[in-house]
Formats: structure tokens, sequence, C-alpha cells
């Protein structure tokens, strides 16, 4: 294979920065040109939701790297620059403002955009948390606020809303499932976070939706659900999700089906790659389609990427992990937790909040959970690393 002369990475994300700094791990003389939308330095997103919040931290230490490294590297930052269209043919990207960069090889970055709901964006005090000016804005409303409502019981809702719990808000969480996480983490385990959120005061209003805004004027003033109830509030948070960021491909030919559809080197055409949560590839471990939202893809997905690029040509089959903090307690998750798979606690105990979760199907390891316990979590990821060698094996 040809190792391109130049790249072009649109998206100055953890995925965007992670392909460039793998590319140049490896020793590529070509030259790399990152265009980011938004103004800031590329900044890490977990933080967001948790320190950056809460005040903990300057805005600035979310960056991924400190300036000067960033400006040291032999690579050119363009921010500010929406990506509209892509010729994928040509490889040329245009942006908003008129600017067009071409390069022998394009690598798509950007990441996923909030889901809303309707109205949302008519109303003051109505948030999204996904950009580091979204955390921003959302502190500076929960600091003149007293009552929020998280629309949504997902990781991202439940992050935040131990978060302004901890800041003294009071919390009200609702959303269509009957337990944080209950999507993530199953009917075993999702449970003890709920738990452990109404032990610390946060109120849950679950297995139910939203069907509107109460509002006088222009700004929120609580949330109605479906079942009737009004629960006010002086700041509403939506976190039911996002989408990929693949409007600007539209008319680029590239097959688009909930994110960039890419093959097992996670390429989407000649010359043509997408890391990262707006990726969509076939993982060839899964036998499927796999789109992964987690901080940890962005890393590994960028390097496989890094590494197809110099011809390496080699399938990305991940090991899946992402971890949350919420209150005192890390939740780690690696693998996959089906729908139907047996658990079983094999270390600590659910009494004590200290415990690792294994998750089994058809008598295969698939994923654990680890709560409180990093080193025990760890280890335990080796048996999903067996089991799924034996599966190989066997084919």
């Amino acid at each position: 294979m040809h190792v391109p002369e130049s790249v072009l990475i649109v998206g100055a994300s953890a995925a965007g920065l992670s392909t460039a700094e793998a590319l140049l791990r490896n020793g590529y003389q070509g030259s790399i040109t990152i265009l980011g939308a938004e103004p800031e330095l590329p900044y890490d997103r977990p933080p967001l939701s948790k320190q950056i919040l809460a005040g903990a931290w300057e805005p600035e230490k979310a960056q991924l790297r400190p300036t000067t490294q960033l400006v040291a590297m032999p690579m050119d930052l363009v921010l500010g620059e929406t990506a509209v269209a892509l010729d994928p043919v040509n490889h040329i990207v245009h942006a908003e403002s008129g600017l067009s960069v071409q390069a022998d090889a394009v690598v798509i970055a950007t990441g996923v955009r909030a889901r809303t709901l309707p109205g949302v964006d008519a109303l003051a005090g109505v948030h999204v948390l996904r950009t580091l000016e979204d955390a921003v804005a959302l502190r500076a409303d929960l600091l003149r606020a007293t009552r929020l409502v998280v629309v949504g019981e997902g990781v991202l809702g439940s992050e935040i809303a131990a978060t302004a719990r901890t800041m003294g808000l009071d919390v009200t969480v609702v959303g269509p499932l009957l337990a944080p996480m209950a999507g993530q983490l199953g009917p075993v385990i999702a449970p003890l976070l709920g738990d452990l959120h109404t032990e610390r005061g946060v109120r849950l209003r679950l297995g139910t939706g939203v069907s509107g805004f109460i509002h006088d004027g222009a700004r929120v003033g609580g949330v109605r659900l479906d079942t009737g109830e009004e629960l006010p509030a002086d700041v509403v948070v939506v976190a039911v999700g996002a989408v990929p960021a693949t409007d600007w491909l539209t008319d680029s030919g590239l097959t688009l089906d909930n994110g960039v559809v890419c093959d097992s080197y996670c390429r989407a055409a000649q010359g043509v790659y997408a890391a990262g949560d707006v990726a969509r590839w076939h993982d060839d471990h899964v036998g499927g389609m796999v789109r992964m939202e987690n901080r940890t893809n962005a890393t590994e997905q960028a390097a496989t990427v890094a590494a197809n690029l110099l011809g390496a040509e080699q399938p990305y089959t991940p090991v899946p992990y992402f971890w949350t903090d919420q209150f005192d307690t890390k939740i780690q998750v690696h693998g996959t937790l089906p729908t139907g798979a047996d658990v079983e606690i094999v270390d600590g105990s659910t009494d004590g909040r200290r415990f690792v979760a294994r998750y089994t199907l058809d008598g295969r390891v698939t994923g654990v959970v680890g709560w409180n316990m990093p080193k025990q979590t760890r280890l335990r990821r080796q048996e999903i690393i067996d089991a799924r060698s034996v599966a190989t094996s066997r084919h």
C-alpha cells in the first residue's frame, strides 16, 4: 500500500488528536492537518460532567495536551473551522468559511452532537452537555439555581445528577428506564446505582418520559412528565443520547447509517477513514457493525487507523471499556453486557459496595463490571480475552 504524503484529520477531538499522535509515534514524515470546528485546543470530554461542571478544574485543565506540546508537534492545527462538505475521491474538505483543504488521505473524527427534545432551543435554562462551552454555561446556570431536573438516566445524565447534587442542588432525574444506567449495566447492577443516588438525596422519577416543558415567558420553569406530573426546575439538562456528526457528509457519497459506515479496517472509502464516536465499522470478532461512544475507543481506534494509513491492514476488534465516576463510586465496564446475560458477583460484595460482577452468556464470559475495585476488575478483563480466543479457535 502507498503511504499517503499528507493526512487531513477532520475533528480536533480525542480521536483526531490521537490519530495524529499515533502517526508521529510510528515515524510518519508526511504533513498532518487537523481541522477543528471549536475554537478551543483539543480537550477531553469525560471531565466536563464532573471536574469542570463542579468547578474543581479550570476549563484549561481539560486540554488533552499542554499548549506548548501541541504547538511543538509537527502538524497544522486549524481551529474554528466547521467542515461542511467532503469530496471523497479527491480528498478535499470544504469548510464553512470557504477554506478548502486537500490531502492524500482523510480521517473523519467529528464525533457526535447531543440529541435534543422539541422546544429546547427556545427556552433559557435548558441545557445539553457535549462541549466545553456547554459545561461552562451549565455551571454558570447551576450556581444561580436551586432545583435541577435531568432528563435522561444514562451515563451522562447520572454523572450530571451526581455532580449537581454534590454542589448542593435539589436534583431530580427522569427517564424511561427503571434505574440509572439500566441501559448500560442491566437489571442486576443498575438498581444499586439507583440506591446510591437515592441515599445521596437525588430524586428518581424513572419509568416515565417527558411530554414537555413548563415555562413562564422565555425561561424554563419545569418539566411535564407523561404521567401528567409537573416537576418544577430552575435549570433542566437534556441528556438523551447523541447523534453522529455526519450532516456535513450527506452529499459525499459515503455510506451513512448511525455513523460513517466502515469496513473492518475503519475505512469508509479509498483513502478515507473514520475514528471515534462517529465511526461505525465491521467488527470481525462480533461479526457485525459496531459504533462506540467511549473515551478509550477514541484512542484505540485512532491507533488502528494510523497503523492502517501506514500500510498495516489491521482489523479493529477492541474489548470495549468505559468508566464513570459518581459521588465516591468508580464503575468500570470491560467487554459487553448483553441482555439476558447471567450476572455473578466474583469479587467483593454488593453489601460492601466493592465488587466485581461477571456477565456470562451461553457459558461464555462477555463482560465484567467493577464497583470501586479497579485492580480486580482489570485482572478479570483477562477472562473476556480468554473466552474470545476459545471462540476464535473453535471457528
